[in-house]
């Protein structure tokens, strides 16, 4: 009827959605406007800014009382003919006009456009944890208030040496050097306060310590100072301090895991100033662990900034006189041991960096998450997730990796495969395995997409984030190993761990998980293994040694089956692998990846590389292929080969206690933990418990469970229930009493001397006439056979042994013959 009517209301009409967040702002308190004192985008969106009855003054603040011209007039040209409910629509949109009531916001929900038009729209919402996004930078670590960090960007090549890394050969007559510490020497750096046990965390920020950075290294006195400058306070650094006792000799001591004061075998850290024609000498002189691979030829890492600049080599193998040993300056409470080496820099004035292995911090993954969530194709089939925020409030990422399903039930029938890594910060070998594995699984590779369409893969890339970050080799912000605190209750100290046994507990509801795999690094052994779950069911006997043996025949010259170990300690019933194995889980590991290199194969005697760890993931890949085929032959195979192996090592432990046994019939009744050693392959195999801020916390938390446990009733039941639930009880009372009648009269025919005469067994031939009467019976023999055998003990005579089973409570088998009696 009144088409240029319709078309403007369509134009006017308050728009729903913009409506509802106004209301629900409104509610929240961000701002305190009334209702329709805020403009809406389509009803204003041909006003601007310099028409004078919209002049703003101020940012968002006072404005002057008008009206625009154009509704008036369109008021006064509208037909009276219109309904009331179209004046009253058309009232409601001239009341949103209003700019008067406007008071000032307390946020800054509302955006304008660019030519400052009065045009308000809503922001996008925040996002409520932090995911990688292409729209800003990456986010930066949040660390301990109490640490220092230097403004500067870190970063390395990856590079593959083209020539293998021999181990360090050991000539006998390598230098021992005697710890002179400050007394006889020149402290050059050294850390600030450090929080160490007695302390722990309270609050994190982006940048750690607030103010002025200090400078800690030393000033030079001239271009002829060749003193080195020391630093360490980056991601993943731990230098505590540097002292130098010589020209080019210096004595390090590493900064041990935040709020304790254990755990020093990770360092990484940088010196400038160098010298190219010196040979210098560094001695590291707080390890704690009393063996090590650099007894047995592994040697430090370098990196130097003009070999990356100029010929694009990054880390590599250097060090001569390597020597691992005691520390002579023992302070009564544990021994220390010292790592010395040689070296000479390629470079005069390089900046170089020193590490333990090749370091991957939270920044480096979270590069590397920023590729993937930009890539267009590998963004459909991998999702990325935030678990959980840590301690310190970096985020705890999930990946979830799948091929799109056709149907439902198709979804639903995939097997989930679970990995992780870096819950031990200081051991980032398992982060390049990590990034092998996500490199192959996330490739256009068959084999790839085959995976991604039979399972689901959930990641979790870098479990203790903060530990990465501030430098940690085993602890997080808590001072505690999480590796050994995966049955705890306390969500807030331990989020990363929680989150993660919860998870997998969900994924345990929905679907089959095959395999459990923490990735982590060791600091004694060579080689790759596993350490898995022994299985007490016959059923699936040795099943959870088949994927270790399938790995070492798919990578023979990195992965040592020999090497693994089955054994669950009581030590590691906190560890990853024994709480998702108790979870359900049959195939749950722990893979150990060395810091030294293999002793197998074409890879004899050589360090790991980076691309070496990195073909660790994509055999682990490989081996679920052939783990999970549909033709069982090779399955099979390793069974048979498990079963003789396993014959042998038995015929070897009896040979080395002396003794002979016959091992063909019972050998497979053996238990396998008996002839497995210990998998204690750290200082930190035993759990160092909880804080005492800690302990307390759990133990209240415990002590409210029981509480619980204890006013919890059980719900009120219906007069029907209670009645089924009578006579079910009542049904089987009288079942198993007609069972215990017919197993006595089976006793009393093979004791017939017990009756006094032979009157009494006249009963037994009447149990199928009358069964009421024979079960009187059975009650008033029983009760016979107790007094009797009361008046037995007080004449101390025995009692024969097949009788004793006869005997029932007296009390019971009295109240039992009233009842009987009284129902017949």
């Amino acid at each position: 009827m009144f088409p240029a009517l319709e078309t403007h209301l369509k134009q006017t009409i308050p728009d729903p959605y913009e409506d509802f967040m106004y209301r629900h702002l409104q509610y929240y308190g961000y701002f305190k406007a009334q209702r329709g004192s805020l403009p809406n985008s389509a009803t204003h969106q041909h006003v601007r800014k310099n028409n004078p009855q919209y002049l703003l003054h101020g940012s968002l603040g006072g404005k002057d009382d008008l009206i625009p011209d154009t509704l008036q007039k369109e008021k006064l040209l509208w037909p009276t003919s219109l309904s009331s409910a179209v004046h009253r629509q058309i009232e409601a949109i001239n009341r949103d006009s209003h700019m008067l009531s406007l008071p000032h916001l307390r946020s800054r929900q509302l955006l304008y456009d660019e030519l400052d038009e009065v045009n308000p729209r809503l922001r996008e919402p925040q996002e409520l944890f932090s995911i990688l996004s292409t729209k800003r930078p990456l986010l930066a670590p949040r660390w301990p208030i109490e640490c220092e960090v230097i403004k500067e960007s870190i970063h390395h090549i990856e590079w593959a040496p083209p020539q293998p890394e021999y181990f360090y050969q050991p000539k006998g007559n390598e230098k021992v050097p005697e710890i002179v510490g400050e007394k006889k020497g020149t402290v050059v750096y050294q850390l600030d306060s450090v929080p160490t046990e007695g302390s722990y965390f309270t609050s994190s920020r982006v940048g750690g310590k607030q103010g002025i950075i200090k400078e800690l290294a030393v000033t030079l006195q001239g271009p002829e100072d060749n003193t080195l400058l020391f630093e360490s306070r980056f991601e993943s650094g731990n230098l505590q301090k540097a002292v130098r006792v010589d020209t080019y000799e210096y004595e390090l001591t590493l900064r041990t895991d935040l709020y304790t004061n254990r755990h020093t075998q990770w360092f990484y850290f940088r010196v400038q100033n160098t010298r190219k024609d010196a040979t210098y000498r560094f001695t590291i002189v707080n390890l704690l662990k009393p063996k090590s691979l650099y007894t047995v030829g592994m040697k430090p890492l370098l990196y130097s900034q003009m070999d990356a600049n100029t010929r694009n080599i990054g880390w590599r193998r250097e060090g001569n006189e390597i020597k691992y040993y005691k520390n002579n300056m023992d302070d009564g409470q544990q021994p220390f041991y010292c790592l010395t080496w040689t070296i000479q820099f390629p470079y005069d004035q390089d900046t170089c960096f020193f590490a333990h292995f090749y370091p991957y911090t939270y920044t480096d993954l979270q590069c590397y998450l920023l590729s993937v969530a930009n890539n267009p194709i590998q963004s459909q089939f991998c999702k990325l997730q935030t678990l959980c925020r840590s301690l310190a409030g970096n985020t705890v990422y999930l990946l979830t990796i799948t091929n799109p399903s056709q149907t439902p039930q198709e979804a639903a029938a995939k097997k989930a495969v679970v990995l992780s890594a870096r819950v031990h910060p200081g051991e980032s070998n398992g982060s390049w395995v990590m990034k092998g594995f996500l490199d192959f699984i996330l490739s256009n590779s068959p084999d790839a997409q085959l995976l991604r369409d039979i399972f689901v893969f959930k990641v979790l890339p870098m479990l203790n984030p903060d530990g990465v970050i501030v430098g940690n080799y085993r602890c997080s912000l808590a001072g505690r190993d999480l590796n050994r605190h995966y049955k705890t209750i306390l969500k807030e100290s331990f989020p990363c761990i929680w989150y993660t046994r919860n998870m997998i507990k969900r994924l345990l509801e929905e679907r089959e998980v095959l395999l459990y795999c923490d990735f982590h690094g060791h600091s004694r052994k060579n080689n790759t293994f596993l350490y898995g779950c022994n299985n007490n069911n016959r059923k699936y006997w040795l099943h959870e040694r088949v994927f270790p043996l399938m790995l070492s025949k798919n990578a023979p010259d990195k992965f040592s089956f020999h090497s693994c170990n089955f054994k669950v300690q009581k030590c590691k019933e906190g560890t990853g692998r024994v709480v998702m194995w108790r979870m359900g889980i049959l195939n749950s590991y722990t893979m150990e990846s060395t810091f030294g290199g293999s002793t197998l194969g074409s890879k004899r005697d050589t360090h790991f590389t980076i691309e070496d760890l990195k073909s660790l993931g994509y055999h682990v890949c490989d081996t679920l292929l052939d783990f999970c085929d549909p033709d069982q032959t090779k399955f099979t195979q390793c069974l048979a080969e498990l079963k003789e192996l396993l014959r042998q090592e038995i015929h070897k432990k009896f040979h080395e206690l002396g003794q002979d046994v016959d091992l063909e019939e019972s050998w497979s009744d053996i238990s396998l933990s008996d002839i497995e050693s210990s998998t204690s392959g750290s200082d930190s195999s035993l759990s160092d418990g909880l804080p005492v801020h800690l302990a307390n916390i759990a133990d209240e938390l415990t002590q409210k469970k029981k509480m619980f446990k204890k006013k919890k009733k059980k719900s009120l039941q219906t007069r029907k229930q209670r009645n089924e639930q009578y006579q079910k009880k009542n049904l089987m009372w009288k079942l198993k009493l007609t069972e215990d009648t017919s197993e006595f009269a089976s006793t009393l025919q093979k004791h017939p001397a017990f009756f006094k005469n032979s009157e009494s067994s006249s009963f037994l031939p009447m149990r199928n006439e009358n069964p009421r009467l024979n079960e009187v019976v059975f009650l008033f023999l029983t009760l016979y056979i107790d007094t009797t055998n009361l008046n037995r003990r007080d004449k101390d005579t025995s009692l024969d042994p097949s009788m004793a089973t006869l005997i029932l409570p007296k009390n019971k088998g009295r109240m039992q013959v009233l009842h009987l009696i009284y129902c017949i």
